[in-house]
C-alpha cells in the first residue's frame, strides 16, 4: 500500500489550502481515516478523523474552519482548510487504517504519508 499526499503551501493568515492523500495497493476496506500535524517542537496531533462508525472528529483549535470528506471509489480523503491562522503551521500527514489482502488473507494495517508542509504566514 502507498499513500501519496498533495496540498500543502504557503498561504496568507485567513486564506485556504486543501489537502489530498491518496491511497493505492490492495486494499480490501477502509477502516478509518486522519489528519494529523506536527509543528516544530510540539508533538504529533490529531487535526480531524473519520472512525470506523463514520463520524468525523475535529480538535477545538480547527472546528468550524477545516473540514474533512472522504472518496470511498477512490481510497482518497481530503481536508479543506479555511481561515487559516499562524498556528496552523505545520507537516501534516494523512493515515489510513486499512484492511489489507494478502491473497485469502485480510489484515488491518495503519499507513502514513508522507507529509506535507502547511506555512501560514504574511
Amino acid at each position: 500500500v502507498q499513500l501519496v499526499e498533495s496540498g500543502g503551501g504557503l498561504v496568507q493568515p485567513g486564506g485556504s489550502l486543501r489537502l489530498s492523500c491518496a491511497a493505492s495497493g490492495s486494499i480490501f476496506d477502509i477502516i478509518a481515516l486522519g489528519w494529523y500535524r506536527q509543528a516544530p517542537g510540539k508533538e504529533r496531533e490529531l487535526v480531524a478523523g473519520i472512525d470506523s462508525d463514520g463520524r468525523t472528529n475535529y480538535v477545538d483549535s480547527v472546528k468550524g474552519r477545516f473540514t474533512m470528506s472522504r472518496d470511498n471509489a477512490n481510497n482518497m480523503m481530503y481536508l479543506q482548510m479555511n481561515s487559516l491562522k499562524h498556528e496552523d503551521t505545520a507537516v501534516y500527514y494523512c493515515n489510513f487504517d486499512l484492511l489489507v489482502y494478502y491473497g485469502e488473507v485480510r489484515q488491518a494495517e495503519s499507513y502514513w504519508g508522507q507529509g506535507t508542509q502547511v506555512t501560514v504566514s504574511s
